[in-house]
């Protein structure tokens, strides 16, 4: 029992003990208020609501009458302070009043301008339509990807009237007028897409055919001409292209084919057409140094001597020209001529034929197969074109 009593005491020091470790708290009354928080009375006279009572338990005739709830705007002064008042700043009401009068300004132009299309009046309401881009964006485009003005041959030749001298020749006798004058000076820089060109009587497009670049394999016996008298141009092979222009090609104008160079009646093979007139020069031009590769099936028997001759070259025109390589190549069971493959650079007119023909040499066939790192496609039908891809035309030094 002793002992027992001792276990309960020792238990009930530690408790208190415990208790008197505890943190004491603090405790703070509750405090309530009451917010007299009222509205302005009524507008109308006539009918004045009485005011409530902010609070059931506080009598208006005790506190009296509450004033009206006023906005506050704090507002800084000419001498940069802060100043408290009730009443919006001079400036801000102002603004307000300009943006309502303006939208009412478009609402009352938008009114009239129906009233007047629905009356079917003549009267008309000037309205200047926004534009679609920026003013920015607009010269942005404009100096860099809108095309400088051009001469006008050039835009003629370009929109398909005539080659480039027979325009000139239009320019010269008067029939072509910019803009409501006469023109004749075929180096007026001019814009297709803003000026006005008629040529005759008859307006130019706005639009220029896009660019062209096409790769046939000639026959023999046609010419590499666009006259119209001739009845066997190369031109004539581009009849089915050019039925088919407006359905691969709605709202754009035709091209003005020609060829970049010519080969002569007789000879067959590749010729390059084109409506660019910067890439045919490219091409043509001496400087652009483009190897040409041709065929030649020869009459006899070939010897070593004929090879030397050859490549010794001749004169064309006054003009010494030497072939880059000449070879001698096998026989096949199915050809019984003898044919020698000529790489030539100068590309002057009947080269390949003179340079045979100063061998001792005659031509049966002349064929054309390369022109710079361009070679005439196998499965090429004779008489046959094809579209020029990016990659030819980087073979044939055109960079686009």
């Amino acid at each position: 029992m002793a002992i027992a009593a001792a276990v309960a005491a020792a238990s009930a020091a530690l408790s208190s003990l415990h208790l008197s470790r505890r943190p004491r708290f603090r405790t703070i009354p509750r405090v309530t208020s009451e917010f007299n928080i009222s509205f302005a009375p009524s507008a109308n006279p006539k009918n004045p609501k009485p005011l409530k009572s902010p609070s059931p338990d506080l009598d208006v005739h005790q506190y009296g009458q509450p004033d009206p709830l006023f906005i506050p705007w704090i507002v800084r002064d000419e001498n940069g302070n802060l100043t408290l008042q009730t009443t919006p700043p001079a400036r801000f009401l102002h603004a307000m009043a300009e943006s309502k009068t303006q939208l009412a300004k478009k609402k009352t132009t938008t009114k009239m301008k129906k009233k007047k299309e629905n009356s079917g009046s003549n009267y008309k309401v000037a309205a200047s339509a926004e534009p679609k881009y920026s003013k920015a964006a607009r010269r942005f485009y404009n100096q860099n990807f809108r095309d400088p003005p051009q001469r006008l041959s050039k835009v003629l030749a370009a929109a398909g009237v005539a080659s480039r001298r027979n325009c000139e020749e239009l320019i010269f006798g008067g029939h072509v007028t910019v803009n409501g004058s006469v023109c004749s000076t075929p180096q007026t820089r001019v814009d297709p897409a803003r000026d006005i060109i008629y040529v005759k009587g008859n307006r130019i497009s706005k639009k220029l055919p896009p660019k062209v670049y096409l790769a046939l394999y000639k026959p023999k016996g046609y010419i590499c001409s666009s006259g119209e008298k001739e009845d066997k141009s190369v031109m004539c092979l581009f009849d089915d292209y050019m039925k088919g222009w407006d359905k691969r090609n709605p709202g754009l104008p035709k091209p003005r084919l020609f060829t970049v160079g010519r080969l002569d009646v007789a000879t067959t093979g590749l010729i390059i057409v084109t409506n660019d007139g910067e890439f045919a020069q490219k091409l043509s031009h001496p400087s652009s140094k483009l190897s040409k590769e041709y065929i030649a099936a020869v009459v006899g028997v070939v010897n070593k001597r004929h090879l030397i001759d050859i490549s010794e070259g001749t004169f064309v025109d006054g003009v010494r020209c030497v072939p880059d390589s000449v070879e001698l190549l096998p026989r096949q069971p199915d050809i019984l001529r003898h044919r020698l493959r000529i790489v030539v650079h100068e590309g002057r007119n009947h080269e390949v034929r003179e340079l045979v023909k100063n061998a001792g040499l005659q031509i049966h066939s002349l064929k054309r197969v390369r022109i710079g790192g361009f070679r005439l496609p196998s499965d090429l039908g004779l008489g046959k074109h094809v579209e020029l891809k990016q990659s030819d035309l980087r073979a044939l030094g055109w960079k686009m």
